[in-house]
C-alpha cells in the first residue's frame, strides 16, 4: 500500500508509515498533480485509488477489484451512497448530479458518480491515461477518458460517510466547481471538436439569417438596402460561422523563391 502525502498537516503520513504503508511525498499542491505522480511511480496490475479522508468504505475494495477482474474491465467506480445529508457538504450533492447530467448530454453516457474519489483501474488504463489536471478536476478527466476511449467500465455502490471530526476538506464548492465545469468544456472541445464547432457555426448562421432575412425581403420588394449596417452585420455573422481553410503555398512555389 502506498500513501502519498500531498502537503498534509494532520499526521496521516506518520500513522500510515507506522502501520507499514510505503509513504511518499509530493510537495507540489493539487490532487491532479499527486495522482499523476502515483500513476507514474507505482507499477502494478490493478490499482485501487481512494481519497485518504476516511469517508469511503474500505471494506468494499475487494468487491471493486473482483468486478474489474471478473468482467475484464479497465475502470470500476465506487458510486457513493450516503445515509444522511451530513456526508455531503452543502451544494455538493446537487453539483454532482448536475455534472453527471452534463456529461451524459455531451458524451452520450451518464455516469452515476463522476466525482467519486474511490476507483479501481487496470494497468492498461493507468499507463495510457494522458492526465493534465492539477486539482480536483482529475475525476472528470478520468471519467471522460474512459468514455471517449470506449473503455469497458463498471460501477459498484458503496457507503459514503461523514468526514471524521476535526478534519476539513480542501474542496471549494464554487472555485473547484468552476474548474470542473471548464475542464468538462475543454475535454469536450478536444474530444468532440466537430460537434462543438458545428453547433457554434450553426448558432452564428441562425443569427445571421434572422438579422439578414428582413434585409433580403426589403431588397426583393424595393431593390434598395435601407438598413445597410444590418446587412453588413448579418453578412459578417454568417461568414464567422463558415469554416475557412488555411491556404498554404505550393511546395514548388516555396522552392522557386528560395535564393
Amino acid at each position: 500500500m502506498y500513501v502519498y502525502d500531498n502537503g498534509s498537516s494532520d499526521g496521516t503520513s506518520a500513522i500510515a508509515h507506522d502501520a507499514g504503508a510505503i509513504v511518499r511525498r509530493e510537495p507540489r499542491p493539487g490532487k491532479g498533480v499527486v495522482v499523476r505522480r502515483m500513476f507514474a511511480d507505482v507499477d502494478a496490475d490493478i490499482y485501487v485509488l481512494v481519497d485518504g479522508d476516511a469517508t469511503y468504505d474500505a471494506v468494499r475494495a475487494p468487491d471493486l477489484v473482483a468486478a474489474l477482474v471478473a468482467d475484464d474491465l479497465d475502470m470500476v467506480t465506487a458510486v457513493r451512497e450516503a445515509d444522511g445529508v451530513a456526508a455531503y457538504r452543502r451544494g455538493h450533492r446537487l453539483g454532482n448530479r448536475v455534472f453527471n447530467n452534463l456529461l451524459g448530454m455531451l458524451f452520450g453516457v451518464r455516469p452515476a458518480d463522476m466525482l467519486s474519489g474511490y476507483r479501481v483501474f487496470s494497468r492498461r488504463f493507468v499507463k495510457s491515461f494522458p492526465e493534465r489536471s492539477r486539482g480536483f478536476e482529475i475525476e472528470t478527466e478520468l471519467t471522460v477518458h474512459a468514455l471517449e476511449q470506449r473503455l469497458p467500465t463498471g460501477e459498484v455502490r458503496t457507503a459514503y460517510v461523514e468526514r471524521p471530526g476535526g478534519s476539513t476538506s480542501k474542496l471549494s464548492t464554487w472555485r473547484d466547481g468552476m474548474r470542473i465545469l471548464l475542464k468538462t468544456g475543454t475535454l469536450f472541445r478536444d474530444e468532440r471538436p466537430l460537434v462543438l464547432f458545428g453547433v457554434i457555426a450553426g448558432l452564428f448562421a441562425t443569427a445571421g439569417i434572422i438579422l439578414g432575412g428582413g434585409v433580403v425581403v426589403e431588397y426583393m420588394e424595393t431593390r434598395l438596402v435601407p438598413r445597410l449596417p444590418t446587412a453588413i452585420l448579418a453578412t459578417r455573422i454568417d461568414a464567422a460561422g463558415v469554416p475557412r481553410a488555411r491556404m498554404r503555398p505550393h511546395p514548388q512555389s516555396r522552392r522557386a523563391r528560395t535564393p
